[in-house]
């Protein structure tokens, strides 16, 4: 019998109709948790609408990469987030009767695999590389977002209630500026500033130039 890995668990190990509607309703659970922690922050309730509003037209492939984004900028909505809760309450809606449920949530080898999945779908972390003495930005699956041009960057993990792109504090020739993670360093904020501190509310950032200090938005409109 073929050893059964996390990279065929799918094609031998699961019904693709239990794989599917599983995936639905764990995704189904992961906009509530982003719900609760949205309602929780005191985020703008007409905001969590349109948050919500935008993954209802998305596929569940699609919202689960939104998700994803989303939990990358605001990773306390995962702080302390019970995982096998998730996964129970996702099998509970897909299973029509309680020895159903209950055989599936027993078989430990599934149930391990089915939270290793959930994790590898929703905890796509970006991380920074170097090259050649320069910093980028690269997603979980080694996409590029920022070019490796710069000195210093920074991720600003900021409370935010909805699906935007936040933008990067970087240093470049010893000035500090604003760039987007979008594969193209669109500047936000030109280097121009000797320091840019990040702010816990909007306006996010606090550009300083000598004394004089400058708030500037995530879509660099200065304050």
């Amino acid at each position: 019998m073929k050893k059964i890995t996390i990279d065929n668990f799918d094609e031998l190990y699961v019904d693709k109709i239990e794989l599917q509607q599983i995936d639905k309703f764990v995704c189904d659970e992961m906009s509530r948790q982003i719900h609760r922690y949205i309602k929780g922050m005191s985020g703008s309730k007409h905001i969590m609408l349109k948050f919500e509003e935008s993954l209802q037209k998305l596929s569940v492939p699609e919202k689960e990469k939104a998700i994803a984004r989303y939990i990358d900028l605001n990773r306390k909505a995962v702080s302390g987030l019970d995982w096998k809760i998730i996964l129970v309450r996702a099998s509970a809606n897909y299973c029509d009767t309680y020895d159903y449920w209950l055989k599936l949530i027993n078989d430990r080898r599934k149930v391990v695999t089915y939270l290793q999945r959930i994790k590898r779908k929703y905890l796509r972390f970006h991380s920074i590389f170097e090259q050649d003495g320069k910093f980028g930005m690269k997603d979980s699956n080694g996409k590029i977002l920022v070019h490796a041009l710069y000195d210093f960057l920074r991720t600003p993990y900021v409370y935010v209630d909805d699906l935007c792109m936040m933008p990067i504090i970087a240093e470049k020739n010893g000035k500090m500026g604003l760039i987007l993670p979008d594969g193209k360093d669109t500047i936000i904020a030109d280097f121009i500033y000797d320091d840019i501190q990040l702010r816990d509310e909007p306006p996010y950032f606090d550009g300083i130039i000598g004394k004089k200090h400058q708030l500037i938005d995530r879509y660099g409109a200065k304050h």
